[in-house]
C-alpha cells in the first residue's frame, strides 16, 4: 500500500514537470495495492510483481480506461476489454498506476507531438524523452513508478530508455502478443517492459510473455525463467561488434562510452571480434503497414490528427498491395539471414544511439526536420525490429552534458535469455545503473529524495520495496474506479539535474 501511495506522491509532485502520465487511476490503484496487501497477509501470493506499481502506454487498451494513443483523434475512445498483456498482468498481481504520454500513434522518435504535449527528460527537463514511449522511460528513471509496458516498432522502447537511463527490452517479434494495442505496423510491433534494472526486465517478461491464439503474429513457444536468480551460463559468450553500420559517425561522447563498454565486456566475454551485417534500411513495409491502419481515420477525420503525424501517415497512401507483399517477403528472408551471423557470435552489441539526446526546443525549431532527426535517433535500433531479435538497452555512462547514454545489446530469436545474462553481467560489473536524476526540492524529505525506488533482491529474484523489503501483490482490477487526466505539462525548461 505505501509503495503505491508514494509512487502517487512522487507522481503528483514531479508530473507537472515531466508530463510522463496522461492518466492516473488513483483511485483504483489504491483499492488494488489494499488488496494485494490482504492477498499477501493471507497467504496468497501471486509471484514477485505482486502489488508492484507499474505504467501503461497509453496505447494498450485497458478495460475502461481511456487509451488515446496521445491523439486528438482517440480522445474519447475508452476499451471494453483488456489487451493481453495487461490481462497477463493481472494475474501476476501488479497495481496500475495509469497510462503514459508517448508519441502520437506511436509515429515518432522523440515523444515532441503528442495530444497531451511532450514528455520530457528526467535527467533534463529541457531534453526529449525520447520515442514513442517517452512518457513510460521518463517515468521509471524519475520513480514515478516500478516499471512500465510499452512498445517497439522501430526502437520505442530501447531508444528511450537509453536517453532517459534506464533499461528497454525489446523481445523477439512473436514472444509477446500485441493484441489489444493500437499498432502502428503489423510486421514490425513489439511490446515489452521499461525497467530500472535488468533483473526487472527480466521478471516482466516472464509476466507478459507467452502464447496468445487470438494473435496471429504470436507465437507458440514455452516461456523461459528469464529471473536473474537462475544459474548464469557456463561458458562465456562470444561477442560480435558491428562497427561498419552501427560504429559510424558516434558523437564522440557516445563513442567513447562505447569503447569504455566494450572493454568491460571483454573481461566477460570468450572472444570480442568485429563482425559484417547486411543491414535494412528500407522503410516502406512500415509506411504501408501504418496507412492501412490509419486509412479510414484519415479519410473520415484527418484534423484530428497532428499535421505532421498526418503527413507521416499519408506517406504510405500510394504504397500497392504488390509492392506490401514483395517488402514481407523480403522480411521473411532478412528475419532468416541474420541468423547467419549467430553462428561466429552468440551475442552483438552496438551503441543504443548514434548521437546524443537533443533538447526540445532545438526539435522544435524546425518542425519540417524533425522526421530526419528522430531517424537519425533511431538508426541503431530500427534493423533489429526488421530483423525480429531480442535487444536490450542498459545505460553505459553519461555525455559531458550529464545525459545518460545506452549500449544496445541483441541475440538470436527466442534468446531473451542469453541477452539479459549479458546484461545483468555488465551492469553487475558496472556502476551506471545506481545513477538517478537528482530530484527538484518540492520532492525532498529530510532523508534525501523522496522516490520510491525497485529493488531486486539478488538472491531471491524478487521485486521488492526500498522501504519495506517485502514481496508485493495486487488483485484483479476488473473494477477501474475514478480516474482523472493528467493536464498537459507546462513547457517550463528547469532541469532536475
Amino acid at each position: 500500500m505505501e509503495l503505491t501511495k508514494d509512487c502517487l506522491a512522487a507522481i503528483e509532485k514531479l508530473n507537472p514537470v515531466l508530463n510522463a502520465f496522461v492518466m492516473v487511476t488513483a483511485d483504483s490503484a489504491l483499492r488494488e495495492a489494499q488488496q494485494a496487501e490482504i492477498e499477501i497477509q493471507h497467504g496468497k501470493y501471486r509471484g514477485p510483481l505482486h502489488g508492484v506499481p507499474i505504467g501503461l502506454k497509453d496505447l494498450i487498451d485497458t478495460a475502461g480506461v481511456r487509451t488515446t494513443a496521445a491523439s486528438a483523434l482517440f480522445a474519447d475512445r475508452v476499451p471494453r476489454t483488456d489487451a493481453d498483456v495487461v490481462e497477463r498482468l493481472k494475474r501476476a498481481g501488479v497495481v496500475f498506476l495509469g497510462k503514459q504520454n508517448l508519441h502520437e500513434c506511436a509515429y515518432g522518435g522523440s515523444s515532441l507531438i503528442s495530444y497531451f504535449g511532450p514528455a520530457r527528460n528526467p535527467w533534463n527537463t529541457a531534453a526529449i524523452a525520447g520515442g514513442s514511449s517517452g512518457g513510460s522511460a521518463a517515468a521509471v528513471s524519475a520513480g514515478l513508478c516500478f516499471a512500465a509496458v510499452a512498445t517497439d516498432t522501430a526502437g520505442s522502447i530501447r531508444e528511450p530508455a537509453a536517453l532517459c537511463g534506464v533499461v528497454g527490452l525489446k523481445p523477439t517479434y512473436g514472444r509477446v502478443s500485441m493484441r489489444g494495442v493500437i499498432p502502428l505496423s503489423f510486421s514490425l510491433d513489439h511490446v515489452g517492459p521499461l525497467t530500472r534494472s535488468v533483473a526487472d526486465a527480466a521478471l516482466m517478461l516472464e509476466a507478459i510473455a507467452g502464447y496468445d491464439p487470438h494473435d496471429a503474429a504470436c507465437a507458440d513457444r514455452g516461456v523461459e525463467d528469464y529471473a536473474m536468480a537462475s544459474p548464469p551460463r557456463a561458458n562465456p559468450l562470444r561477442i560480435g561488434v558491428p562497427r561498419s553500420f552501427f560504429y559510424q559517425d558516434l558523437d564522440p561522447e557516445i563513442r567513447s562510452a562505447l569503447e569504455q563498454a566494450l572493454d568491460v565486456l571483454e573481461t566477460l566475454a570468450e572472444e570480442l571480434c568485429e563482425v559484417e551485417l547486411q543491414v535494412p534500411t528500407d522503410r516502406t513495409l512500415q509506411s504501408a503497414e501504418s496507412y492501412a491502419y490509419h486509412a479510414q481515420f484519415v479519410a473520415r477525420s484527418p484534423e484530428l490528427y497532428h499535421p505532421d503525424t498526418l503527413r507521416r501517415i499519408r506517406r504510405g497512401e500510394t504504397i500497392s498491395p504488390a509492392e506490401v507483399g514483395t517488402c514481407r517477403h523480403e522480411l521473411d528472408k532478412v528475419r532468416r539471414d541474420i541468423l547467419q551471423v549467430f553462428e561466429q557470435v552468440d551475442v552483438l552489441v552496438t551503441p543504443t544511439t548514434a548521437v546524443a539526446t537533443p533538447t526540445i526546443s532545438a526539435l522544435e525549431a524546425d518542425l519540417e526536420e524533425l522526421r530526419a532527426r528522430e531517424l537519425v535517433l533511431l538508426r541503431n535500433t530500427r534493423p533489429f525490429n526488421v530483423w525480429g531479435l531480442p535487444a536490450i538497452s542498459v545505460p553505459c555512462g553519461f555525455t559531458k552534458a550529464g545525459l545518460p547514454v545506452g549500449m544496445q545489446i541483441a541475440g538470436p530469436h527466442w534468446q531473451e535469455r542469453r541477452v539479459l545474462e549479458l546484461a545483468f553481467a555488465y551492469e553487475q560489473a558496472t556502476e551506471w545503473h545506481n545513477f538517478e536524476p537528482e530530484l527538484p526540492p518540492s520532492t525532498r524529505t529530510d532523508a534525501g529524495h523522496h522516490r520510491p525506488g525497485a529493488v531486486t533482491n539478488r538472491s531471491s529474484g524478487t521485486l521488492e520495496s526500498a522501504e519495506g523489503c517485502w514481496p508485493y501483490e495486487h488483485p484483479s482490477c476488473s473494477s477501474v474506479g475514478n480516474s482523472f487526466p493528467v493536464a498537459p505539462a507546462s513547457l517550463a525548461t528547469n532541469t532536475i539535474r
